[in-house]
């Protein structure tokens, strides 16, 4: 779900900050951005933040501002590589003019003077940690409003099967009804086995207690999972699937406006809590 949050702590190279920023999405997706000098500890970064989160698309921003007590190393090597090509470029175009300060930008010309690295990761992962916190804590609060909501849908469809399951004897014996007054109609008199076959028949085809018992197991493995204390978008992900599958064939069966109807609003429902999953890790 959507997220942001932040987290700075101060280090021999100077304060370092790192932000979060996450959207909604199906798997789970690490864009990050660390300073140049810090790029070799990606995988740890990437390794680290697997471990915490499983779905969203993630953008994770480092940034490492200067210390005042810090001191600077020139990459003199690179510094002579590129003065020969100012050199060069200057003597091509004369008007051209390179300041001391470009150069100074170059990536990889300035360097920290620290160079223990395994302390650098240490405090880059430690920045994580403490931002990883405070974005699971705001993903928690969005989670148990969702899940109010989602529970709040599983109950309108609860009353939804409830009430299919009490009109179910009346549909059946207006079937019935039905049935017996179109065989009258016939000039031929009927066999009163075949009017029992013909109704068995009918009955077998618009028979939804299947379905609706389906749709209460569903009910109450969602409310399980919505209680469990890990991650449950793809669980939720694919009950919603067979919640759609069982709303489908209970709206192919009908034959009273009432089911059908109640199979339009189960699907309604049903949807609504398809969007808000999406939402869920």
């Amino acid at each position: 779900m959507t997220a942001y949050a932040s987290a700075e702590a101060q280090t021999p190279a100077g304060a370092l900050t790192c932000e979060l920023r996450a959207v909604n999405h199906r798997y789970l997706e690490l864009s990050p951005r660390l300073p140049e000098d810090m790029r070799v500890f990606e995988s740890a970064l990437r390794e680290r933040m697997a471990g915490r989160l499983s779905r969203g698309k993630v953008d994770v921003i480092v940034r490492r501002g200067e210390s005042r007590g810090e001191s600077l190393q020139v990459d003199n090597v690179l510094v002579s590589r590129l003065s020969e090509l100012a050199l060069d470029m200057e003597a091509r175009f004369p008007r051209m003019r390179i300041e001391f300060t470009d150069l100074l930008r170059f990536p990889g010309v300035l360097q920290h003077a620290e160079a223990d690295q395994e302390a650098q990761q240490a405090a880059l992962l430690e920045v994580l940690d403490r931002a990883l916190d405070a974005l699971t804590a705001t993903r928690e609060r969005e989670g148990a409003k969702l899940g109010d909501i989602l529970r709040e849908r599983l109950d309108a469809i609860e009353r939804i099967v409830g009430d299919v399951r009490g009109w179910m004897p009346e549909i059946r014996a207006a079937l019935r009804t039905r049935l017996e007054s179109r065989l009258a109609d016939l000039k031929q008199p009927t066999d009163p086995g075949r009017l029992e076959q013909e109704l068995v028949l009918q009955v077998t085809r618009s028979d939804v207690d299947e379905e609706l018992d389906r749709l209460s197991t569903h009910i109450v493995e969602t409310r399980r999972v919505l209680g469990l204390k890990e991650p449950v978008g793809r669980r939720l992900d694919f009950l919603m699937q067979e919640f759609n599958r069982e709303a489908n064939t209970l709206g192919s069966k009908s034959v009273d406006a009432r089911t059908t109807n109640a199979a339009v609003e189960l699907k309604v429902l049903i949807e609504q809590m398809r969007e808000q999953v999406q939402n869920i890790e």
